[in-house]
C-alpha cells in the first residue's frame, strides 16, 4: 500500500466503527463527521495528503526495503546523520502545517514505534518477550502507514510511590487472564490523545516504583477492538468558526480515558508481559526518548516560531515595539526560539550508532531541552497575554462583522496600519493560543509533556556525566593526592 493519502484515512477511520462515547452517548455514524472530530481528523488528512505532494514527496517519503513502495519518512530507521536530518526535515514540514499545535502528528508514534523495532534485539533470549512481534508489527505499520494513539498512565486513584492497587476489580489495566490466544486485559489507562481516532493503539509499561507483574505488558491491537471503550473530556473546541476559534477549529486533538472491558491481545501482537527487568528497563535501553524527543522538539521548535511570529504581529499591530519592555520580552521568546534549534542540532552532529546499528541523536543535549520547553512555554503564553493586555479581553465574532453593527467596529477596533477585522483576527488568534479552553490546555499539555517537570530535573541530574569536571577542580585544588 505504502503512504497513504488524506482520503484512505479518513475511509479507514470511518470503517473501524471504534467504540467512542462522548458527553455520556456512544459515537454513532461517520467519525470524520462528528462536530467534536471533523477539525482534527480533516487537518490530520491534509497531513498525509502532504505525503502525495510532488514537491514534497521526497522529504515526506522514502522507498520501502521490502516492497519497493514510497512509504512514510518517519518510519525510517536512521544508520547515518544524514538519515537523522531527513527525519528532521520531514517533521517540520507536518509541524509547520499544523503550526506545532498537534502534539500527536503521526510522525510521533510512528518515530516510537521505529525505535521500539530498532531496538527489539534488547527482547532477545529474555522471559514472555517476542521481539519478532515487535519487528512483524513494525513492518506490517509501515507498509500500511497505520495511524496510532498511545497509553501508559494509571489512573489516578493513589500517586503515592509505594502505592499498590487492591481493588477486587481492577482500576489501573492489568493481565487478568492468558489463554493459548493470548492474554485478557482490564482496567483502564490514561491518557490517549487522539484515543479512537487512529487505526491503532499502541500500549506499554512505563516504569516506576512498584510494578504489579500483570502490569507489565507491551502490544498494539486496533482500535475496534472487541471490548475498547474511549471515554472522551469535555471538547475544547469553541466552534467550527476559524475566525472566531483559528486554533481549537482546526487542532483540538481531544484526549481519552482508554477502557480494557476483558480485552484479548492476541499472541502475535503482544511484544512483552510478566517480566519486570523489561518493564523497567525497555523504554531507557530503546531509542525511544532520543527519537521520541527529536519529534517532540522539532515540532516545539515550529511552535515557538509560531509564536514569536504571532507576538511580532501583536506588537505591530498596537505599535508598541518602540518599549524596552516589549523588546525583552520579545527576546526571550528568540532566546528561547534559538537555544531550542542549538539543543537539537547538536544531538544529531553528536549522534553515534547504537549497539544494534541505528544512528541516535545524542540524548544529553535533547534531555536539556526537554527541561527548558516546559519552564519557557506558559512564560511565552504570559507574554503574548501581556502584550495584547485588555485587547484580548472585548473581541467581537464573526457574525458581528457581518451585521449593522460593523462600520462602529470597523472604526473603534482597527488597528495602527491594520483593518480593524484583520486587527481582531490576530487578537483572536492570540486569546486562542493562550486564554480558551484550547489554549490552556496547550500549556498545560507542554508543561507534563514528558512528564513532572521536577523528576525531568532529577533524571537530567543524575544522568549528567558531571566527573570529568568534578576531577578539573579537585586537580586545581589538589584534593587527588589526600
Amino acid at each position: 500500500m505504502g503512504a497513504i493519502n488524506g482520503k484512505t484515512f479518513i475511509h479507514r477511520i470511518n470503517q473501524l466503527n471504534n467504540e467512542i462515547w462522548f458527553n455520556g452517548e456512544k459515537v454513532e455514524g461517520k467519525i470524520s463527521e462528528h462536530p467534536a472530530f471533523k477539525g482534527i481528523l480533516q487537518t490530520k488528512a491534509a497531513l498525509y495528503d502532504l505525503q502525495h505532494d510532488p514537491n514534497l514527496k521526497d522529504d515526506m517519503t522514502f522507498t520501502s526495503p521490502t516492497s519497493g513502495e514510497h512509504i512514510g519518512l518517519s518510519y525510517l530507521q536512521p544508520k547515518t546523520k544524514e538519515d537523522l536530518v531527513k527525519r528532521r526535515k520531514m517533521m517540520e514540514h507536518w509541524a509547520r502545517y499544523t503550526n506545532g499545535m498537534m502534539g500527536r502528528s503521526p510522525d510521533y508514534l510512528n518515530s516510537v514505534l521505529m525505535s521500539f523495532a530498532s531496538s527489539a534485539d534488547f527482547l532477545n533470549g529474555k522471559e514472555n518477550c517476542f521481539p519478532q512481534h515487535l519487528q512483524a508489527f513494525y513492518e506490517y505499520a509501515r507498509e500500511k502507514d497505520l495511524s496510532f494513539t498511545h497509553t501508559f498512565i494509571s489512573p489516578q486513584v493513589n500517586r503515592s510511590q509505594y502505592y499498590m492497587e487492591d481493588s477486587n476489580e481492577p482500576i489501573a489495566a492489568k493481565i487478568i487472564e492468558k489463554n493459548e490466544e493470548g492474554i485478557i486485559i482490564k482496567g483502564a489507562l490514561l491518557l490517549a490523545t487522539q484515543g479512537g481516532l487512529t487505526d491503532e493503539i499502541l500500549v506499554f509499561s512505563a516504569a516506576k516504583f512498584f510494578f504489579d507483574e500483570d502490569e507489565m505488558f507491551a502490544f498494539s491491537i486496533p482500535s475496534n477492538t472487541k471490548g475498547l471503550k474511549f471515554i472522551c473530556r469535555d471538547t475544547f473546541m469553541g466552534g467550527a468558526s476559524s475566525f472566531n476559534y483559528p486554533l481549537s477549529s482546526r487542532y483540538e486533538e481531544m484526549d481519552s480515558l482508554v477502557v480494557f472491558d476483558t480485552v484479548l491481545v492476541p499472541w502475535h501482537r503482544v511484544f512483552y508481559y510478566h517480566n519486570n527487568d523489561v518493564a523497567q528497563n525497555f523504554i531507557s535501553h530503546s531509542s525511544f526518548n532520543q527519537f521520541a524527543n527529536q519529534q517532540v522538539l522539532t515540532r516545539q521548535i515550529v511552535k515557538t516560531e509560531f509564536i514569536l511570529g504571532l507576538a511580532e504581529l501583536l506588537v505591530d499591530t498596537i505599535n508598541i515595539g518602540e518599549y524596552q519592555h516589549i523588546q525583552e520580552k520579545m527576546a526571550e521568546i528568540i532566546i528561547g526560539l534559538e537555544t531550542m534549534k542549538a539543543l537539537v542540532e547538536k544531538s544529531e552532529q553528536h549522534a553515534t550508532l547504537d549497539e544494534w546499528g541505528y544512528m541516535r541523536p545524542d540524548l544529553t543535549p535533547l534531555t536539556v531541552a526537554t527541561n527548558i520547553f516546559p519552564k519557557i512555554y506558559p512564560r511565552f503564553s504570559e507574554i503574548l497575554q501581556i502584550i495584547g493586555a485588555s485587547g484580548l479581553i472585548a473581541l467581537p465574532t464573526e457574525k458581528a462583522f457581518q451585521s449593522p453593527i460593523k462600520p462602529a467596529l470597523d472604526h473603534y477596533l482597527q488597528g495602527t496600519k491594520t483593518l480593524a477585522e484583520d486587527r481582531v483576527k490576530i487578537f483572536r488568534l492570540a486569546w486562542d493560543l493562550t486564554m480558551s479552553a484550547f489554549g490552556t490546555r496547550q500549556t498545560q499539555y507542554e508543561r507534563y509533556f514528558f512528564g513532572d517537570p521536577i523528576r525531568l530535573s532529577g533524571h537530567l541530574y543524575k544522568s549528567y556525566p558531571k566527573n570529568e569536571y568534578v576531577k578539573r577542580v579537585s586537580q586545581f585544588l589538589h584534593l587527588d593526592k589526600h
